[in-house]
This record gives structure tokens, sequence and C-alpha cells, in this order.
């Protein structure tokens, strides 16, 4: 009852400004979209606890627009709005996470990594502010440090993050598997051989990173995915339900 009243008040005319300046796609949607996708901010915000790490003050602009990219996976699909997930940690810059590493004679290492996003299972996204903005800001790299960790959410709602998210039919996932398979492939050997990827190359690092990278691209990178990836880009677009080449 509380969620049903919270999605039948207006949105605020203040977080409408904050979409406007931190998420260029959103002024170019058609209305049906937007309105679309400010319904799901409501519920994610209603639903999901922000905490601020290292320092970092929750604000309404951090709330909306790290809500309004992870929701721009959802439209149009009859999804709920990431279930699993209660929590989004913000760091106000890249953050270090421990690594633990078994070697060859059972040697553990352990080192120190810097990261500006992780998705966990357990309910957590965590998020460097400073990424955030720079993947509204500077979409020419076509990467976005939310919708890739978002993207991994969506893939771990079938109970592993394997690269494949819930989809539809068997048949759907036959498709998606020979399409996949054959684009991650071709990632590998582009970077064997020193060429230039659309898709970002950290995506080579195994299945759920691709699906992850490739997430990023069709929303960031639409006209070139579509243009050097036509199959990997139509999976894509039947997944997720939109067509982002119309807000370039």
């Amino acid at each position: 009852m509380r969620l049903r009243y919270v999605l039948k008040k207006a949105f605020p005319l203040p977080y409408s400004r904050i979409l406007r300046k931190n998420l260029p796609e959103y002024a170019r949607m058609p209305t049906d979209l937007q309105m679309q996708l400010k319904r799901r901010i409501r519920q994610f915000l209603f639903q999901k606890t922000f905490v601020g790490c290292g320092g970092v003050e929750i604000t309404d602009e951090i709330r909306v627009t790290i809500a309004g990219k992870a929701c721009m996976l959802l439209l149009n699909r009859p999804s709920d709005v990431y279930p699993k997930l209660t929590h989004i940690l913000v760091y106000p810059s890249a953050f270090v996470a421990p690594r633990q590493q078994m070697l060859s004679g059972g040697v553990v290492t352990h080192t120190n990594q810097g990261l500006s996003g992780e998705s966990w299972s357990d309910g957590r996204v965590i998020l460097a502010w400073d990424q955030v903005l720079q993947g509204g800001h500077n979409a020419m790299h076509g990467q976005d440090v939310v919708m890739h960790e978002f993207a991994h959410q969506l893939d771990s709602e079938t109970g592993q993050t394997n690269g494949a998210p819930l989809l539809s039919s068997a048949a759907a996932y036959r498709a998606w598997s020979q399409v996949m398979e054959k684009e991650y492939e071709a990632l590998l050997q582009a970077i064997q051989h020193h060429h230039h990827t659309v898709i970002d190359p950290y995506g080579a690092t195994n299945p759920a990173e691709f699906f992850a990278v490739s997430t990023e691209a069709f929303f960031k990178k639409s006209k070139e995915l579509a243009q050097h990836h036509p199959a990997l880009y139509e999976q894509l677009r039947s997944f997720y339900q939109v067509e982002p080449r119309d807000w370039v």
C-alpha cells in the first residue's frame, strides 16, 4: 500500500532536472519511456537503501542519477526492480577491494584491487560516484559503471552470474548462446591481434563481463554496435526491448 501511494505521487521537478543533467539519453526518449523510467525510479528509491562510504553524503542527485541509470535497463519489460538488491554503497572515487587467489601448490595470495564498481549476489552494489558521473558526461568511450554493475544484477537473477540473464524460453536461450559465444570468441581474437573493438576489451575476461560491457555498448554506443555487431545488437535489443539508436 505504501508503494502504491508513492507511485501515485507526482515525480518531483528537481528529480527531472537531475535526470536531464546526468542522463543525456533521458531528454531524447519518447514520452512513454520517460514516464516508465520515472515510475521505476520512484520504486527503486522507495525499496533500496543508499549508504555513503568514505565520507560521501547521500544526496538526491546521487540517488536519482544511480536509480535512473539502473532503471534504464528495465524499460518495456515486465521485470521487478532488482528484487534481490537491498543496498547501494557509494564511495567518492575508486575504492580498494581485497582479493584472494589460490596458486599452484595451494599457495594463497592476498592483494588489493582498485575498483570503480562491484556487484554482489548478497544484495549489494558498490559504486564510485566520480565514475558514475563520468559515464553520463563522457559518452564517447561507451562506458557506464552503473549499467555495467546492474547488468550483473540482471545476470545473477537466474541464480548464476554466467552471462545469460532470465530469458523467455529454451529457444531464446539457444539463440542467445549461439550469438554470445560467437561474439565472445570474436572479441578474444580481436584483442589477440590488437584490433580496435567497439566492445570494451574487459569483456574478454569471462562471459559475465562480456554481457555487462555489451550492455554498456548497447546503450552508450548503439549505432556503432549495431553497425559492427548486428547479431549481438539484435539479441540485446530483443532482451532490453528498447531501441537506443533513437535516443542518439
